[in-house]
């Protein structure tokens, strides 16, 4: 591939501000100092890098501490005391832009074999504060790739996929379309040369004929603009080679590629733009549905352009784009190319970039999120999936995921409006606040002080950053219920047994239950207790007997009592057993499996299988007192079910609540009212799908909260 070289004469040549020429000499020279003759693996220096990575950047137009911090983004590898330097020398705000570049290639560096995934969340990390460092970051990326010729082929594919993966789809996203497009086809040419060439040397043989038709719609467009009276440049252009790939790929034919020819207009004001569209759909038909009105609704990236393709010289597809001068700097700039500006529109500009890196920042922090391929479907269905642009009642964009809803607008709005929520107004119109937003939809939250989320909300909401929100409220409201409860059962279980409570839960006891068990604290131990992760007699029993053996079967057996034992040695059985049914069965307490329910068989101490469902958080995965278990469908067999439900209410609900069970013709066992418009509700019913008919009924109740099975 073809190298560019830069020196720093050729780079402050095009600055006119000489108090910015001299900073960024002050930063080159700083930066030689400490690199010396340092060398890549090309042959070529680090300080060159760092003058090649600045001028990528400084095509984009960024502002002088972009181009002062790319030029010292290397430095703190070689100098362990650049840190404090820069600081000293250029502040504060370019030594965390330089010092946040260069953690994510100190990352890359130590260990290269981590896979896309495990590197996005690195390079996310790295990227919470500043969208600079994406400037930086992308423009480094790019002559890396420029200059990887020297490296093995294993590294070079290493490198494009990720890229691919991670790189190119920030640059789409900020807008910067020079760089998205060169990565694009580097990436091609790396991963897969044979295509690269082949698509190469299909458009260098019709390089020709194809730059003559473009030449003679040229012409055409030229004379019809001209007559129109309207002042303009225009440059025509074959499509990208891995734009062409993308095309092939989806099954397109080489001759079905509608915008292999494009054209782009220049103009100078916006209505030239609409006068120039209509002159040219006076002469050549356009395709349907290929027209783009990108100026009246520009894309969140601050895009603006008329896209139109029609039927041209040569009976050939022209694609045309049509854009004033400034719109054409942002479409292959991006936001970049906006960052100094102190105009007005900046902090508009500034607003929805952060409204990106608090994204980053929420799949960052999602505490539940242990395994690289858990983030790696965060990345592709929060940030790399298709988008939607909404917009609030004040005209602000907010950039979703295709498929979000109102619950997910409120959240990305601020945490508050989604904890309040009660409605949603989309075009003026009420919604379900389950509906799918689209493109362009004005979106109104109304919000109740008192109220609170739904935990239904969750199997609603499209993004991670709304799910993440929702079960932190429930989290910490649970953590309180949970730990007094909890103390209240260990309690009740030490008087029964007339242990001292000070003895059991001395601070060794404690400690030896938080590191056998890996919980945090004591309140952790009584949350463990209150959510039935663990019986009061398993902690108890842990603490005083000494054989770990005996305390899983103690725990395990403490999940279930003889009346809810069946039998399976007869005909009737509705469990088997590793396909047998001739052996005895107990459904588990803690988790009240139910027929239909996907379940796992415990071996215990006296032979029989407790049966809990595999979800249940006391089946311990690794155990090989597993068995394998499965339900029969057997007449007249019912199961007991427990539910919570949460109304809105102060008022009795009780004869609603009794009506809508009894009408599909189950047994109420009990019905527990407590305080707070809370009922614990314990039924009968004969598989899950008559409980899941429940459920819904009870939920379609206006007053009616959440309902959940324990």
């Amino acid at each position: 591939m073809e190298v560019f070289i830069i020196t720093l004469e050729s780079l402050t040549s095009k600055i006119t501000n000489i108090d910015d020429v001299l900073e960024i000499e002050k930063a080159y020279n700083f930066a030689k100092e400490v690199l010396g003759d340092a060398k890549r693996k090309n042959g070529d220096t680090v300080i060159n890098h760092c003058l090649e990575v600045a001028s990528i950047l400084l095509d984009l137009n960024v502002d002088t501490p972009t181009i002062i911090a790319s030029l010292l983004h290397e430095v703190e590898i070689y100098d362990e005391n650049a840190d404090g330097k820069i600081k000293e020398l250029f502040g504060e705000e370019i030594r965390v832009i330089a010092a946040s570049v260069s953690k994510i290639n100190h990352l890359e560096m130590m260990d290269e074999s981590e896979n896309s995934a495990l590197y996005l969340r690195k390079v996310m990390v790295g990227l919470c504060d500043d969208v600079r460092v994406l400037f930086i970051k992308l423009a480094d990326r790019l002559h890396n790739m420029r200059t990887m010729g020297c490296l093995s082929k294993a590294h070079q594919k290493s490198v494009a996929n990720e890229t691919l993966s991670v790189l190119v789809p920030i640059a789409h996203r900020l807008g910067i379309n020079s760089i998205k497009s060169e990565l694009e086809n580097l990436c091609l040419y790396y991963l897969k040369p044979e295509v690269y060439n082949d698509i190469l040397e299909k458009l260098n043989d019709t390089t020709s004929e194809l730059n003559g038709y473009l030449q003679e719609m040229k012409e055409s467009i030229s004379h019809i603009l001209s007559d129109a009276g309207i002042k303009f440049e225009i440059k025509g252009r074959v499509k990208s080679i891995y734009s062409i790939y993308n095309k092939l790929s989806n099954g397109k034919k080489w001759e079905d590629i509608y915008d292999i020819l494009a054209l782009r207009v220049f103009v100078d004001k916006e209505s030239d733009c609409y006068a120039a569209v209509g002159a040219i759909h006076a002469k050549y038909r356009p395709v349907q549905n290929r027209f783009k009105d990108y100026i009246a609704v520009p894309k969140e990236n601050m895009y603006q352009s008329l896209h139109t393709t029609v039927f041209g010289e040569g009976g050939r597809f022209y694609e045309i784009q049509i854009r004033t001068y400034e719109m054409d700097e942002i479409a292959e700039k991006g936001i970049a190319s906006h960052w100094s500006y102190k105009e007005k529109g900046t902090k508009k500009i500034q607003s929805m970039m952060e409204q990106k890196l608090e994204l980053y920042r929420s799949i960052i922090e999602n505490s539940e999120m242990n395994e690289d391929k858990d983030f790696a479907k965060l990345i592709d269905d929060d940030i790399l999936s298709d988008l939607i642009y909404v917009f609030t009642p004040k005209g602000d964009v907010v950039e979703l995921p295709k498929g979000s809803t109102p619950i997910d607008f409120a959240y990305r709005i601020h945490s508050k409006v989604g904890d309040t929520m009660v409605g949603a107004i989309v075009n003026d119109q009420m919604v379900p606040i389950s509906s799918e937003l689209k493109d362009n939809d004005i979106v109104k939250i109304m919000t109740n002080s008192n109220s609170t989320p739904n935990k239904d909300w969750l199997n609603i909401v499209k993004t991670s950053q709304a799910k993440n929100k929702i079960k932190a409220f429930f989290s910490k409201i649970d953590k309180e219920e949970y730990i007094a409860k909890g103390k209240d059962i260990l309690e009740k279980e030490l008087r029964k047994r007339k242990l001292n409570i000070n003895d059991i839960l001395s601070n060794e006891n404690i400690e030896k239950l938080c590191k056998g068990l890996k919980l945090k604290d004591l309140d952790d131990i009584y949350v463990s207790i209150g959510s039935f992760r663990y019986t009061a007699g398993f902690i108890i029993n842990y603490v005083t007997v000494g054989d770990a053996e005996d305390t899983l079967v103690i725990k395990l057996e403490e999940s279930y009592t003889p009346r809810n034992t069946v039998s399976n040695s007869d005909s009737k059985s509705d469990i088997l057993v590793d396909g047998k049914s001739s052996i005895l069965t107990h459904l588990a307490l803690c988790c009240n499996p139910i027929n239909g329910d996907d379940i796992i068989g415990i071996i215990t101490r006296t032979g029989g299988i407790s049966v809990h469902r595999s979800t249940c958080k006391n089946v311990e995965k690794d155990s090989d007192k597993l068995v394998n278990v499965e339900w029969v469908n057997v007449t007249g067999t019912t199961y007991v079910a427990k539910l919570i439900v949460s109304t809105s209410t102060d008022k009795s609900e009780l004869s609603d609540l009794i009506a809508v069970i009894t009408s599909e013709n189950v047994n109420i066992i009990n019905i527990n009212i407590q305080k707070d418009g809370l009922y614990h509700i314990e039924l009968k019913v004969k598989n899950i799908d008559e409980l899941n008919n429940i459920i819904k009924n009870i939920r379609k109740l206006r007053y009616v909260k959440d309902v959940e099975r324990i």
